[in-house]
């Protein structure tokens, strides 16, 4: 069997893992920079740090058309640098404006690098381990999204200092770079991919349309988590301060699912792992909202509840999205790797969109309660359509026959 750890595959991954830590070491303690720093109120807080997520959504299809046109050490190495130059930006921005221009325009090379660094790892891997190789690729992200906020957080309590964040995520940052460019990839002819005529199936997958379409409804399950939990746990659960365990225990059901499905994607059986994920995930997100109707006055009861669904939305998103990559990559040609990679990005990132946007909507109609019934129905609704058409839509466009 060819060799899965080769030294490029470690070195993509341990990249991916610094660009992860850069953007995670941040993230929980921007509102509190925006606030203390320029005197930002709450609604503008929202406002500015939406900026990244929309631009990289607006970046993320285009990507993958470059990544496939263009030599991709050329792309990837370009995206880093940016990405890593944006950090430099936010210690030089003095006021609120060029801070929001800043954190906006950040959200361009985040796109593209996640598209090109996570195709280049596929370019790398033996093709007898490829859909084993891309699940475990996730391992790299997990673990800077369990562990940067943390030492982000215990960093800024022993020094007060923004800037010295600021700092550590641009060394970090340039660190990933450096190590991206002593990646040695094959010579790929793209100059076919260039010259063939422009349509929609450059930019998004058409081929893998209802595998992104079921990515959507998964994506909202979780935009709507992430966004409303702390909020929710306080109002509906009395849980205060738990947000932080919650996504790290959630960073752990990732990553023992990635350990735990290894067998499945090394056998090819895409389509268990993904309907495995599903499921799994579905029971967190019911027992998460069930819990405190049906033990309104057992404290305990509720934060098992709570805390247990952490681990099972974790250990089930954790089979789910490297089953649905894989799917959707080997639906894909060759040539369209980047633009496989992108669309499931995409998918995910407009879930979120309308999950953030539907779940404040309803809250604010209605309670936080129903806004995470919503979540229920949806995600609910995305496992019924994969068992009922999606399955069977991704068998019959499959073009790799030792994947199913």
């Amino acid at each position: 069997m060819e060799r899965l750890w080769n030294r490029n595959y470690c070195k993509v991954m341990a990249a991916n893992f610094t660009l992860f830590f850069a953007f995670y070491v941040l993230t929980p303690l921007l509102p509190l920079y925006l606030s203390e720093h320029f005197g930002a109120t709450k609604d503008v807080i929202g406002l500015v740090l939406s900026g990244y997520t929309i631009t990289a959504l607006l970046v993320r299809p285009f990507s993958g058309y470059v990544v496939d046109s263009f030599p991709r050490k050329t792309v990837l190495m370009l995206s880093f640098g940016v990405f890593a130059i944006f950090f430099a930006g936010y210690l030089a921005a003095s006021t609120l404006l060029l801070f929001t221009i800043m954190r906006t325009l950040h959200g361009g090379p985040f796109g593209a690098l996640t598209v090109a660094n996570s195709t280049v790892a596929i370019d790398v891997l033996p093709s007898s381990r490829r859909t084993e190789g891309i699940g475990y690729y996730g391992l790299s992200n997990n673990l800077a999204m369990a562990i940067a906020p943390t030492i982000g957080i215990f960093i800024y309590q022993l020094t007060n200092s923004f800037e010295f964040l600021f700092w550590l995520a641009l060394i970090v940052a340039t660190t990933g770079w450096l190590i991206d460019s002593t990646v040695k990839l094959k010579p790929r002819d793209s100059s076919q991919a260039r010259s063939s005529r422009l349509s929609l199936d450059r930019f998004f997958l058409t081929r893998g349309w209802l595998l992104g379409l079921n990515m959507v409804a998964f994506g909202f399950s979780f935009g709507v988590l992430s966004n409303y939990l702390a909020i929710y746990g306080k109002e509906v659960m009395g849980i205060t301060g738990g947000t932080g365990t919650y996504f790290m225990l959630c960073s752990v059901g990732l990553i023992l699912s990635r350990l735990q499905g290894s067998k499945a994607l090394r056998d090819g059986r895409v389509t268990h792992n993904a309907a495995t994920g599903m499921v799994i995930s579905l029971v967190g997100y019911t027992i998460f909202i069930f819990m405190p109707t049906l033990f309104v006055s057992n404290h305990t009861a509720i934060m098992i509840g709570y805390y247990g669904s952490a681990l099972l939305i974790g250990l089930g998103n954790g089979h789910m999205w490297p089953a649905f990559q894989n799917m959707t990559i080997n639906v894909a040609t060759n040539k369209q790797r980047g633009t496989a990679n992108s669309t499931i990005l995409i998918s995910w990132d407009i879930g979120m969109g309308l999950g953030i946007l539907a779940g404040g909507i309803v809250a604010e109609l209605i309670s936080y309660s129903a806004a995470f019934w919503t979540v229920v129905l949806v995600n609910g609704t995305g496992v019924a359509t994969y068992f009922l058409a999606t399955r069977a839509f991704f068998l019959r466009r499959n073009l790799n026959p030792t994947v199913r």
